[in-house]
This record gives C-alpha cells, structure tokens and sequence, in this order.
C-alpha cells in the first residue's frame, strides 16, 4: 500500500512553517540590533579618541611653553 501526500498541509506543519517564519524573522531583526550597536560603539569609540588625541596634543602644548627648571643642588647639612 502506497501512502499519497495530501494537497492540503497538517495543522502541524502549518504551526511548524509558521514557527520558523517567525525565528527567521525575529534573528534578522536581532543580527540588524546587533550591527547598529556595533556602529554606535565604534562611532563613541572614534570620538573618544578624537578628545583623547585633542587632549595630549594640549598637554604637549603646555608643557613646551614653560620654562626649564633645573634642579638646585642640595647641599649636605654641616655637623658640628
């Protein structure tokens, strides 16, 4: 006996096809969430440098302009 698929599909697998519908989706939408924070982190990333560069070009800056200070020799306390 020759068993024949139905034209018609079990409710079971219209559950299942529309189960994997729905995780199909659902991990597109998770992978594009994913992608965009990975975008704003490198972007926040990028500016934190920027000030970071900003920042120690101004500290260099700073410290060219003022002037050498030599050490003074110290001296040893005479005892008596």
């Amino acid at each position: 006996m020759v068993s024949r698929k139905s034209a018609e599909p079990s409710p079971v697998s219209v559950a299942r096809a529309n189960r994997q519908r729905l995780a199909q989706e659902e991990g597109a939408r998770a992978m594009a969430d994913v992608e965009q924070r990975a975008i704003a982190i490198r972007k926040n990333m990028d500016r934190l440098r920027t000030l970071r560069e900003a920042k120690e070009a101004q500290q260099i800056v700073s410290r060219a302009a003022l002037p050498l200070v030599s050490k003074k020799k110290r001296t040893k306390a005479l005892s008596k």
